[in-house]
């Protein structure tokens, strides 16, 4: 990972996914945590104010050490201890049914292998867990996605990897979740940044036994 993606770049995030316009996204989906939680993309730690008294610690994938270390201040003042877990969601160092939920938060757009990422997610989700989402993705206005295919490739050479034509619901169900209780809508009405404005808040189950 090079000095633009480990140092630069979270700082970039920390700002653009940490604005008012964003943070009831978060809030929806961080509501209904509990138990050990494993947190998919920490990032910044812009969620550790809003984990509910019902998780008891948090399991931290964040691949970034730059962004691991800007969040010390957030870890330290977090109800929920915080550990980091590893780097890599798509080969977690975890146990079969070994967390109670999963945070995702700006994340799904960007793991490479994001179908293998989900099925470690359910791998180790126990039973009658719930995975909680908040990301931006593919828009069902034609127009916006056309522009969202056209800049597709600039935004991911940039931005990490970032895709912005990726659809979060699609992607949980074809993982085996179900009883998806997923809001959508645009961030922002704003009309030049509609590209990267559509947002899906929520939480899914496992449809079906592994």
């Amino acid at each position: 990972m090079g000095l633009w993606e480990d140092r630069l770049l979270p700082h970039v995030i920390n700002v653009a996914c940490g604005g008012k316009d964003i943070q009831p996204l978060r809030e929806r989906a961080c509501a209904g945590l509990q138990g050990t939680v494993l947190e998919l993309g920490f990032g910044s730690g812009l969620n550790c104010s809003l984990y509910p008294d019902a998780v008891t610690d948090v399991l931290a994938i964040e691949p970034a050490d730059g962004a691991w270390d800007m969040a010390a201040k957030r870890r330290s003042e977090s109800t929920a201890p915080v550990a980091r877990a590893g780097l890599d969601g798509q080969r977690l160092d975890l146990g079969d049914d070994s967390v109670d939920s999963v945070l995702i938060t700006f994340t799904l757009c960007t793991i490479p292998d994001v179908d293998a990422a989900l099925q470690e997610v359910a791998r180790v989700l126990k039973p009658g867990g719930t995975v909680h989402i908040a990301e931006h993705g593919a828009s069902p206005d034609p127009t916006v996605a056309r522009w969202q295919h056209r800049l597709d490739g600039m935004q991911q050479r940039v931005f990490g990897g970032c895709h912005l034509t990726r659809d979060p619901i699609l992607l949980l169900e074809s993982a085996g979740f179900g009883q998806l209780d997923v809001r959508t809508g645009y961030i922002s009405e704003f009309g030049p940044m509609r590209p990267w404005m559509f947002g899906y808040s929520g939480s899914a189950q496992l449809a079906h036994a592994r």
